[in-house]
């Protein structure tokens, strides 16, 4: 396995790019559940020394997409059953807050901006960049959650977002493997409702959304 920094490394970013490229093999699965975090074997992968990958890893702790296990070291986490049914849970609670209060304040720019976020969306899905689709797809939501002007509801929720992404990235790609295009109809409904002025059905499409998602996430784990 090899892991590959872009562009030129300077000794002030280099924690920064360092954590950028442990995070994106977290998240896209190329660090797989479980795997082991180890320091020189890491620094070696991505051409550094060891402190900015210890730095790195510190911080893929505080993010929770790594955990310590005595005598071990860390390692990718690996979130159980019931740990991923109570995110999907708490999602939903913060996000149909968070979808009621930025509903009515979403601006017209911010609607443009969902609008352009649910284009590239679609044109990800078609080409098979599901890293991309699944970024634009929280760009959506971002704009009318910030909408609410609340940072720290945002910011949690994007922090389950992050903690949660491994699984939204094999269920997708499983997802566009059988032509199901059902991930991705939400979205348009959202920005629709916005547009007329429908904050009630925004509210509910959020919702819905997320209904839906915990039960696929419980239908796989129980074929699991």
């Amino acid at each position: 396995m090899s892991l590959q920094m872009t562009g030129p490394v300077t000794p002030t970013l280099v924690a920064d790019q360092v954590y950028e490229v442990l995070e994106k093999a977290v998240l896209t699965g190329t660090l797989e559940s479980g795997s082991p975090l180890r320091v020189r074997d890491l620094a070696a992968m991505v051409g550094t020394s060891v402190m900015p990958v210890r730095e790195a890893i510190r911080r893929l702790e505080e993010a929770g997409l790594a955990t310590r296990i005595p005598h071990k070291g860390a390692v990718v986490r690996t979130f159980t059953a019931t740990e991923l049914i109570h995110i999907y849970d708490v999602r939903t609670i913060l996000e149909v807050q968070a979808a009621t209060q930025g509903a009515p304040h979403v601006s017209r720019s911010g609607l443009r901006e969902m609008e352009a976020s649910c284009g590239r969306m679609r044109k990800a899905v078609a080409e098979g960049r599901i890293i991309d689709a699944l970024d634009l797809d929280e760009d959506v939501l971002r704009t009318l959650y910030r909408a609410s002007g609340n940072p720290v509801l945002v910011s949690t929720i994007e922090q389950l977002w992050l903690q949660c992404r491994p699984y939204k990235v094999i269920g997708a790609t499983e997802a566009l493997a059988k032509n199901d295009n059902t991930l991705w109809t939400p979205q348009p409904a959202l920005v629709q409702a916005l547009l007329d002025g429908d904050t009630a059905a925004a509210t509910t499409i959020t919702a819905d959304s997320l209904a839906s998602a915990l039960r696929r996430l419980e239908l796989r784990l129980e074929t699991q």
